[in-house]
Formats: structure tokens, sequence, C-alpha cells
């Protein structure tokens, strides 16, 4: 095992603790220390509670020393996306509607809450694009957060702060939300685990009603033993959030790797979706573990109608429920897309992200009759520039880099994100395990005997650290793993 704390996983970290060989007080000076040289490149964090965080790992220390750890995550530095709810935190929301200064929350959201009770280090608040609407981290409030493989191009969005801040060593455990990808899609670009969870495993308060059934909240994390492991703290019911799975999952205490003898669907395209690679190698190794893997696809069309306008109707709901001065400080592409909102007729709402939505998912209820699990890529290309205007004209919006991410979220299944390589580009490449709902444990295994037959590909610290210091120097093209 390393002798580099920060490079270790959560699990690592507890079993380090439960020994006596380290402490969550070394832990967390040396993860501060990566923020401080790394941040100023990357822009992970827009709020870095140091003092509290100091705090709370010399409170776990001593639970240690007595062997009276309080929970499963007890001294792990773990961050939450800015958008989260934090008693005693600021939330900006990436936008610069929010005040210079904003009233700190007085309550813990359903998964800060979680994490508080088993003992989590919490750092502080992750960067998301203006109300986590696109898949790039920029915003006019905090600017444009970097990918540590390649300084020049995107994390992913909108949970990219909280992947670039795990994929560069700065706490191996991340909470981020996922709409349309938006936990999956940081992941792939940064060689990491993410996983959405089944909707409703993971409890919201206040729920983003706005967006209505499609957000999920997830972890992001540096193996699937840690996403389960935070899958598991934070889920069950929660009396605040009335969708909410009433049990909680014990999904780490039974991950196990398990592909043998499952019925999959391989789709390369989904039927309708461009690719750049596809992934047959890494399939051919996950039917040497016994998987009966057809190349067959689910069976529907592609969903971009149904996602564009729930996006659509929400964006018009948040900026409208907002002032004029307000809506003049929101990122114009953002009220743009707001606008289109307005056009939407109630009719034509309740025709598409209503009936058509409720058939598509009963057509996968069926699907999932034969197909135990779907194995698609998580994405059709590498991480794009962080400059969006010269992101592929091919790629031109975001939605069109996630459409193996959005159908999931209309069918509120879960769907984790399994890194498997390394593009000839440098940058990483993933494949995505979908199940059928509430079959998270299924899914979390398969992802286990994944991850074990196609190794991990992961950032090294060093190249992190290298990568960062050249975009300081005027030069971001350096990626070595």
């Amino acid at each position: 095992m390393s002798s580099d704390l920060t490079v270790l996983t959560a699990t690592e970290l507890l079993a380090v603790y439960r020994s006596g060989e380290f402490s969550p007080v070394e832990v967390v000076a040396e993860t501060l220390q990566n923020v401080d040289t790394l941040n100023p490149a990357l822009k992970v964090f827009v709020h870095l509670d140091a003092e509290g965080a100091r705090a709370s790992a010399l409170a776990s220390e001593i639970r240690w020393s007595r062997a009276e750890p309080i929970g499963l995550l007890d001294g792990v530095p773990t961050t939450l996306k800015d958008l989260a709810f934090v008693k005693v935190w600021p939330r900006y929301s990436g936008s610069n509607t929010a005040p210079a200064q904003p009233a700190p929350d007085s309550f813990d959201g359903p998964p800060a809450a979680r994490l508080r009770e088993n003992g989590a280090v919490l750092l502080g608040k992750t960067a998301q694009p203006e109300f986590a609407w696109k898949g790039l981290t920029d915003s006019p409030r905090f600017g444009t957060t970097r990918n540590p493989w390649n300084l020049a191009r995107t994390p992913g969005g909108s949970s990219g702060g909280a992947a670039a801040g795990v994929a560069a060593y700065m706490g191996p455990l991340a909470l981020g939300t996922d709409g349309s990808g938006s936990v999956r899609m940081p992941s792939a670009f940064c060689g990491l685990a993410g996983f959405k969870p089944t909707y409703g495993l993971i409890p919201q308060h206040p729920r983003a009603s706005h967006m209505g059934d499609i957000v999920h909240t997830g972890p992001i994390a540096r193996s699937v033993a840690d996403v389960a492991l935070m899958t598991q703290v934070m889920s069950g019911a929660d009396a605040r959030d009335w969708t909410a799975v009433p049990h909680a999952a014990r999904c780490h205490d039974r991950l196990l790797p398990a592909l043998k003898g499952l019925q999959i669907a391989f789709s390369p395209t989904l039927g309708f979706a461009a690719v750049d690679v596809v992934m047959r190698e890494a399939v051919r190794k996950l039917r040497n573990l016994g998987a009966i893997i057809d190349e067959v696809d689910p069976g529907f069309a592609d969903t971009r109608d149904m996602i564009d306008m729930i996006y659509q109707a929400g964006a018009a709901r948040t900026a409208y429920a907002m002032s004029d001065d307000e809506r003049a400080r929101m990122d114009p592409n953002y009220l743009a897309f707001a606008n289109s909102g307005l056009r939407i007729s109630a009719t034509d709402y309740v025709a598409i992200a209503k009936i058509k939505r409720d058939a598509l998912c009963a057509r996968m209820v069926e699907f999932h009759r034969t197909y135990d699990l779907l194995i698609t890529r998580q994405l059709g290309l590498t991480a794009v520039p962080a400059d969006e205007s010269l992101s592929p004209l091919s790629y031109a919006h975001w939605f069109d880099w996630a459409p193996f991410c959005y159908p999931f979220n209309l069918m509120q299944q879960p769907a984790v994100t399994v890194p498997c390589g390394v593009a000839p580009n440098g940058l990483p490449v993933a494949l995505q395990i979908v199940g059928p709902k509430y079959a998270d444990q299924r899914v979390l295994n398969a992802a286990l005997a994944a991850e074990q037959a196609l190794g991990f590909p992961r950032l090294s610290k060093e190249a992190a650290f290298r990568n960062c210091a050249d975009y300081l120097k005027g030069t971001s093209e350096h990626v070595q793993h």
C-alpha cells in the first residue's frame, strides 16, 4: 500500500485507520496541501472549509484511537457539489445571481447529513456550471474548471469540480448530481467510477422539482468499492423526500464481482448514437468472465426531444422565478436556453415528457425481462476542450456528447461508469453498465468484475502535479499516466 496517503481510496484509508498506521489528521493535512497546490490551476473548489476539516479529522483521530468509529466513512475526506445543502456553508449554484456573500444554509440535505453522521470529513464544495445546466464546468461566478489529465480539456459537467478533485487527489470521495449524465460524464472524462443509482435510492431535499424526477444524486470515486460504500451511506428513507426508497441499500456489504451467467446486451450505439471508438476488446474480456453477451440494441429511438423539453421547461421555471436584475446577471447562453422553454405548451409537454416517456419506460421493462444488464460506451468521445467554442462541430451541444447518458435518467435506472482504457490521445475512456430499476446491487457487482478484468487506468499524482505546473507556466498539453 502506498505511503502517499492521498492516493489511497476510501476503503484503503479506512483500513489504515483501523490498523492505527496513519490517522485522519495526517490524511487531511496532506489532502489540503494538494488543494493548495493544484486548485489555482484546476479551479475545483468554490468553498473550502479547511478549519472545519481539520477539526473533524482531529475528532475522528480520537475516535479511531479508542476503536470507536461513528460510521462507515469516519475520517475520509469528502467533497460536495456546490448545489448541495450543507449546514453553515454558502451555496452559489455557480451563478452571479447569488449574493456576493450568500447566507449559509441552515440545515444539511440528506446526503450531507448521512455523510456527516458516518464521520466523513467534509472538505468543501466543488464547482459546477450555472444551475448545473450543462456538460462543461464553467460559470460566470467562478470561471473554468479543468481536467487534470489535460488542462486544455474539460472534466465534464455538471459535476466537473467533483470529478476533477477526485482525479487530482483532493479527496477520494465526491458527491455529484446527475440529470442527464452529470455524474457519469465527468467520471468518464476523468478516468473515475461514477454511479447514478435508481431514482430515490439516495434521498434529496429540497428536490430538484423544476427538473422533474430525472435528477439523481450519486457518488464519484477512484474505485467501484468506494462508490458502493458511499451509496450505502447515503441511501435509505428520509421523511423530507416522499420519493425516497424506504430501505437503505447494503450495496457495499454485498459487493462481490459477479458477471458469470448473466444475460447481457451490448449496444455499441443504442441504435442512434455516433461514437469514435467501439469497445469490442473490453466486451471480449467481459465475455471471458462467463457473461452471455449479445450485441443488440434495446429498441428505442433517440430520446433527445424528451430531455430537451424537460431541461428547457426547468430552465424557464428557474430563470423566470427570478427578478429582471437577476436574469441580467445570468450566463447569456443559459438565459437563451431558458427562453426556449417559454415556448413549450402544456399539451406538448404532456405528450412528450409524460406519455412518450411512459412508453419508453415500459419498453425498457420489457427489454430487461430478457437481459439482466445493458452495456454501452459511456460517451461517444474523450474529453472535449474546456473552451466550449472549441468543441468539435459534430458535438456542438453537450447533449450530443451524452446519448448513452440521458435515456437512463428518463427511465430512472441505475447506471455505473467504469473506466476501461486510454485513447490514443492520452485521455480516458469508459463503459457504462445499466440495469433495471432497483437492480443497483447487480449493476455494482458487475462493475466490480469489469474493474478487475479491465484494469482501472488512473492519472498518477505526479502527472497531475506536472500538468498543473505546466498549465500555470503557460502550457497545458502534457498528459502522462
